[in-house]
C-alpha cells in the first residue's frame, strides 16, 4: 500500500461523501444532490485539512477548526474501512498536531472510537459537550 498525503481543502465532493457513507456518517437515503454537490464546504472553510490517497482514491480525511494558538478541535477524521488499521488516522492527526504544536486539541467522539484517541495520547477529561444537530445529517 502506497498512501500519500495531501493538504488540499478542495477535496472531490463525491469521493468524499462516499468516504463519509461507508464510515456511517451520511445515509445515501436521506441525501439530496445538494448536499452531495456542497459536501466538501465544511472542509473548504476549514483551518487545517489534510488526506489520504491510494493512488486517485480518497482513503482518508481531518479536518480541524482552531485559532492555531490556544486550541484545535478535530471535527472529522475518517479512513475507508478497508484501510483502518494501517496507521492512516494516526499519520493524519500526527499532520495536523504538527500544525498547531503548542494547541489544546480536542474531539468530541463516541465510546466505541474514543480508545483509538487514548492510543494516540488523548485523554478523558470532565468536560461536557452539548450540541444543536446538523440540519444535513
Amino acid at each position: 500500500m502506497n498512501i500519500t498525503y495531501k493538504s488540499i481543502k478542495d477535496l472531490p465532493n463525491q469521493q468524499l461523501y462516499k468516504l463519509f457513507v461507508s464510515v456511517g456518517w451520511a445515509d445515501e437515503s436521506t441525501t439530496t444532490q445538494s448536499m452531495v454537490d456542497n459536501f466538501n464546504k465544511p472542509f473548504v472553510n476549514s483551518t487545517i485539512v489534510f488526506s489520504a490517497w491510494d493512488n486517485d482514491s480518497l482513503v482518508g480525511c481531518i479536518r480541524v477548526l482552531s485559532d492555531k494558538m490556544f486550541r484545535s478541535v478535530i471535527y472529522d477524521l475518517a479512513v475507508l474501512p478497508e484501510y483502518q488499521g494501517n496507521g492512516i488516522g494516526k499519520e493524519l492527526v500526527k499532520r495536523c498536531r504538527e500544525q498547531c504544536p503548542n494547541s489544546e486539541w480536542i474531539v468530541g467522539t463516541t465510546s466505541k472510537r474514543a480508545s483509538f484517541y487514548e492510543s494516540i495520547g488523548f485523554e478523558k477529561n470532565n468536560d461536557v459537550f452539548l450540541s444543536i444537530p446538523c440540519k444535513w445529517f
